[in-house]
């Protein structure tokens, strides 16, 4: 098992999350990948002549009345504005040359005048676009020129020259306007994380809340209306109030049942009082196809993590009952370093994909919330094989 689960673990490192990579598309010489970029070389131009006067005249209006009141909250400002173009930039690249580029963090915020002024003059992402703005200028006018000659004369050559241009190009974008520096890029996906972490949990309160009000608090307000009832009739009918109330105990069993299930949804007992390998094995049992779980874990992880790895099983189980009609499944669960591994299949149809309406992309989401990592590799005709990675964090020990 050792093997597998170390060649497992190597490719949850190595793919982010999703699926296997689609092999990329031939490109013909005057196909829209070409027209694209011959559009983004014509358009450099502009967009530098105004780059490249925004930038001086903002630098050298700063510093040249910095000695003066308004000099460096003008400077400031001016940053400020390199950096909406330098987004603009980032937003042309994107749209006519495919260079996936993150937005950079906003800067820190911090109190007062003073605060904000120092935060502004040594934003690093608004001087790399002021000097992408300054630098564009004779780039723009060398990409203009020769890609318009060649549009004109060299036609031949002419999809091997915007494609020479355009990848330098990208190099300027990707060195001047991402967020190069590793702890910025950092920052924005730890933002964007946050953003993930909070709408999920957001979600799953609007679904116990619904839980709450669509099962049990809706039997026990049955229940109320029918012990009023029975209490009506405990002197005029005694054997209807009998009924009624033997009819109220069943509802109170349901309720209660309903109250256990809604709690297990929130947070297992099992899982508190014996770890996951039972937690597993008992969600196991709730699936409609037989399950084999193999749990290799000399320790406990942290509570969030070990949570965290319960419900991806359960919801991954889930999926195992309503979409792959499949006649078994397997869930794998071991320690590879500092990484908790989980790995669910099943001999079904295939054909999962996180984009499949399976519920995929949202639990690849909420893994990647915490550093994780999900793969599928589910072929048409099966078998699908489902790996999840999650950080390990030992459990704090109790005093």
């Amino acid at each position: 098992m050792s093997a597998d689960h170390d060649s497992a673990a190597g490719s949850a490192a190595a793919t982010s999350t999703g699926s296997a990579a689609a092999p990329a598309r031939p490109r013909t010489a005057y196909g829209k990948e070409t027209w694209k970029e011959i559009a983004f070389l014509l358009s450099n131009l502009v967009t530098a002549l105004v780059g490249f006067v925004y930038a001086v005249v903002s630098v050298l209006l700063g510093v040249g009345l910095s000695v003066t009141v308004i000099g460096l909250p003008l400077l400031a400002l001016g940053l400020g504005g390199a950096r909406l173009i330098g987004r603009s930039e980032r937003a042309r690249a994107r749209g006519l040359l495919g260079v996936a580029v993150r937005e950079p963090s906003p800067p820190p915020r911090r109190g007062g005048l003073f605060g904000w002024l120092w935060s502004a003059l040594k934003d690093p992402v608004a001087w790399r676009a002021q000097l992408y703005h300054l630098i564009r200028l004779p780039w723009g006018i060398l990409t203009f020129t020769v890609t318009l000659v060649s549009l004109l004369v060299l036609w031949p050559v002419l999809p091997f020259v915007s494609r020479l241009l355009a990848s330098a190009d990208r190099g300027m974008v990707r060195g001047l306007l991402s967020p190069s520096d590793e702890l910025e890029r950092r920052i924005v996906e730890l933002e964007t994380d946050r953003g993930v972490v909070v709408d999920t949990a957001a979600a799953d309160l609007r679904r116990i809340e619904r839980d709450l009000h669509d099962g049990a608090q809706a039997r026990l307000v049955a229940l109320a209306m029918g012990l009023g009832l029975a209490k009506e009739k405990l002197l005029d009918d005694p054997e209807a109030a009998a009924a009624m109330v033997d009819e109220a105990h069943g509802e109170v069993k349901l309720a209660l049942q309903e109250l256990r299930d809604l709690a297990r949804g929130i947070h297992p007992a099992v899982l508190t009082d014996r770890g996951l390998g039972a937690a597993l094995s008992s969600v196991s049992a709730r699936c409609t196809v037989p399950v084999r779980v193999d749990v290799d874990l000399t320790g406990r992880p942290a509570e969030a993590i070990e949570g965290i790895a319960y419900f991806t099983v359960s919801e991954l189980l889930q999926n195992v009952s309503k979409h792959s009609r499949a006649r078994s499944a397997s869930v794998e669960v071991w320690r590879a370093g500092d990484r908790l591994m989980l790995r669910v299949g099943d001999d079904g149809t295939g054909g999962a994909r996180l984009d499949g309406g399976t519920g995929l992309a949202g639990l690849g989401e909420r893994l990647g919330a915490v550093d994780g990592v999900l793969v599928v590799d589910s072929p048409a005709g099966g078998p699908t094989t489902v790996t999840a990675e999650l950080p390990w964090r030992d459990r704090p020990v109790a005093r």
